[in-house]
């Protein structure tokens, strides 16, 4: 599986074409969906730019982007600040705006009770793993019905990260950011694991020019991936 991560926590100061609110996420979403990709990740913002996860402001960026985009995985973060297991335990009356994933980062103050409050509303959760030790937590860490494991990777630790991280028996989504995005991006079609691409991690083609839009790093990172696939 190849995700389009679309905003991130970056801002719009970052780049010109970095998608913010729920019209300009729906129009990445169906460009990018139009590639092939069957889930993207993105980060709701509240009316003047900064990260929420506020039910109406996440049920409207979610129900904008489902509309342009039946049918694929819409995932979001939960990687902001206040108390966030409180918030998620409104989102159960949201419907059509509720996200089908989320992502809580391991390590985290919290992040257990943060994945107990998404099972409670019925959203399906997606670990992030950004270092050995976050995956050694994870490893000595009870915790049940994880969709899926995003291992955020360097060169430098990918090999141990993952040796630590397939043993769980869960799929693994495997990505690195900035510098480490394209390399990473190449190991995990080698090892066939799925991975993701867009604005979120990085801004720069793998030549180092700035990309235009989330279109152009999915549609780059697709023709890398191909080539890179085992034969």
């Amino acid at each position: 599986m190849l995700q389009a991560c679309l905003n991130g926590s970056r801002t719009a100061q970052e780049h010109p074409a970095l998608p913010l609110s729920p019209e300009r996420l729906a129009e990445d979403a169906a460009d990018v969906a139009a590639l092939g990709v069957t889930s993207v990740h993105l980060h709701p913002r509240d009316v003047i730019g900064v990260p929420t996860l506020v039910g109406p402001e996440v049920a409207t960026t979610i129900a904008t982007v489902r509309a342009a985009v039946p049918g694929i995985e819409i995932g979001v973060s939960t990687d902001v600040d206040g108390p966030r297991a409180a918030v998620i335990g409104s989102w159960a009356p949201l419907a059509a705006g509720r996200p089908d994933i989320a992502s809580v980062r391991v390590g985290q103050p919290g992040w257990q009770e943060v994945v107990q409050a998404l099972h409670q509303v019925g959203v399906a959760v997606e670990l992030v793993v950004d270092s050995v030790a976050a995956a050694q937590l994870l490893q000595a860490a009870d915790v049940d019905h994880v969709a899926r494991l995003t291992a955020t990777a360097t060169r430098a630790n990918v090999a141990e990260l993952l040796g630590r991280l397939e043993p769980l028996h869960r799929p693994i989504l495997l990505h690195g950011r900035d510098a480490e995005a394209w390399p990473v991006l190449d190991h995990a079609g080698r090892l066939e694991h799925s991975t993701r691409m867009g604005l979120a991690d990085t801004l720069t083609l793998p030549d180092g020019r700035v990309a235009r839009n989330n279109v152009e790093l999915v549609a780059m990172a697709r023709r890398s991936l191909r080539s890179k696939a085992p034969q």
